[in-house]
């Protein structure tokens, strides 16, 4: 049995680890590569292996950097089914659809460019076909149900508690050479605990190999509490600057914790009525998507809104704005509002002409609520950069800059300690989803705690289990 870990390997992006096991090879996850536009084309261009010779896949959680290249793997060649939760099946309808409109109007732009040029055209990364056609082969399974993946490999979904339908991979192995059983865990994003909306991280059972992210394994989050507060401090500040509050946010997960969020604080009278509006289709479809899973809620959630028949996703002055012409008459709007957009890093979609339109005028202020990879835009925001690029034009960062850290829905250095003490049977962790260092940082911690087997493998790192 071997485990090759092939994406998200000392970086934080395009998740992918391939598991060899009795002739059969079982893909984790399936994750698109964002970053540098020449360097994620590399990267998501090429497999480190022939698509047709997968499996399955077990697909962890929505997001496009864990399910954004399934769409690819299906144009080239792969034929299993795609097991995920039922939540994740029914997000993935609406973003890999989504991911392939994005590839088909990347492929339009540059194409009009290469044909003045009198260059050979270019073809998307996937189209909407290679989407749907990845789609028919989910498998929908629900949380806390043992399925067969292969004959001797069993599976269960466990809650991660990172974003809605977010799942902890356990896998029973029946290693057929040597005649034992190994089990296998997968954190896919791990979240935190006491987060709004969804349910804590289940502790998942007895584990000898464990597969974990790291990507705040160097730092501590701010308090939940904290982040509140902030919310409503930043949010009373710009509007008594009469400007607008700009919050890149990314689509699922993020967008609908800040939607519930500021529905509290509008609810409790900490902020003023005024409008907000989500200017994203995808966050308003994904939003529907919450709304249909109250299974996934936790019981504060319940108790709040679900009970009381109450949407916590829709109140007030609230508007989703999916019409591209509204979406530019937010340029022209004014007064003080509030308005969320994608993507969350700031590199593609709406979010873009917010900026553009917004970053120069001091009156207005951009609060940020994820993580901002390397050589993002979202990242030389938070850098405070006086000079940004947009659109490849020069504008001066005038608007005010905030970020709160507690928003992150993944686990920090204590979550993730705390989680990984609580699975017994552990005899060796891999440390993947996470930039070099911080998983450097976070080895030398566990190392500090006792745990001496710990490994963070580079992109094609082959091990041998058991060793």
């Amino acid at each position: 049995m071997k485990l090759e870990f092939v994406g998200a390997a000392q970086e934080v992006t395009g998740s992918k680890h391939l598991l060899h096991v009795n002739g059969k090879k079982i893909l984790l996850d399936c994750g698109m590569f964002q970053g540098r536009r020449k360097i994620s084309k590399e990267k998501n261009m090429n497999f480190p292996f022939n698509p047709e010779e997968i499996d399955a896949v077990i697909l962890s959680h929505a997001h496009i950097d864990h399910s954004g290249l399934l769409p690819l793997l299906v144009k080239r060649g792969f034929k299993g089914p795609v097991y995920s939760t039922h939540a994740t099946r029914d997000l993935c309808n609406h973003m890999l659809a989504d991911s392939a409109y994005i590839q088909e109007k990347d492929a339009e732009y540059y194409n009009r460019k290469k044909l003045k040029k009198g260059e050979e055209p270019i073809e998307p990364l996937y189209t909407l076909e290679d989407a749907q056609q990845a789609l028919n082969q989910f498998h929908g399974v629900g949380y806390d149900r043992t399925f067969v993946v292969e004959n001797a490999l069993a599976a269960c979904f466990y809650d991660a508690g990172h974003i809605l339908g977010s799942a902890l991979i356990h896998l029973v192995i029946h290693d057929k050479e040597l005649d034992k059983r190994f089990t296998i865990g997968f954190t896919g994003d791990l979240g935190r605990k006491n987060i709004p909306l969804l349910r804590d991280p289940r502790i998942i059972p007895k584990t000898e190999y464990f597969i974990t992210e790291c990507t705040y394994g160097d730092r501590l989050h701010e308090s939940i509490t904290d982040a509140d507060n902030q919310l409503i401090e930043f949010t009373n500040k710009t509007y008594k600057k009469g400007g607008k509050l700009i919050i890149p946010a990314f689509s699922v997960g993020r967008t609908q914790e800040i939607i519930y969020r500021l529905n509290l604080a509008v609810k409790n009278e900490k902020i003023p009525d005024l409008p907000i509006f989500v200017d994203s289709p995808l966050s308003g479809n994904v939003t529907e998507v919450f709304a249909n899973h109250p299974e996934c809620f936790d019981k504060a959630t319940y108790k709040e809104f679900i009970d009381n028949r109450l949407n916590p996703f829709g109140f007030g002055r609230l508007k989703y704005i999916t019409d591209v012409a509204d979406s530019k008459a937010l340029n022209h709007y004014q007064g003080p509002c509030i308005i969320i957009s994608a993507s969350g890093m700031c590199e593609f979609g709406r979010i873009l002409h917010h900026l553009k339109n917004n970053i120069e005028d001091p009156k207005n202020s951009i609060l940020i609520v994820g993580y901002q990879a390397q050589h993002t835009l979202g990242r030389r925001i938070v850098d405070k950069n006086k000079i940004v690029k947009i659109f490849g034009e020069e504008y001066r960062l005038r608007a005010e800059v905030n970020r709160i850290n507690a928003f992150s829905a993944h686990a920090d250095r204590s979550d993730l300690l705390d989680y990984i003490s609580r699975v017994d049977g552990l005899k060796k962790i891999f440390l993947v989803h996470g930039e070099k260092d911080q998983g450097f940082k976070f080895k030398d911690v566990l190392a500090e705690n006792g745990y001496k087997n710990v490994e963070m493998p580079a992109p094609g790192d082959i091990f041998e289990l058991p060793e």
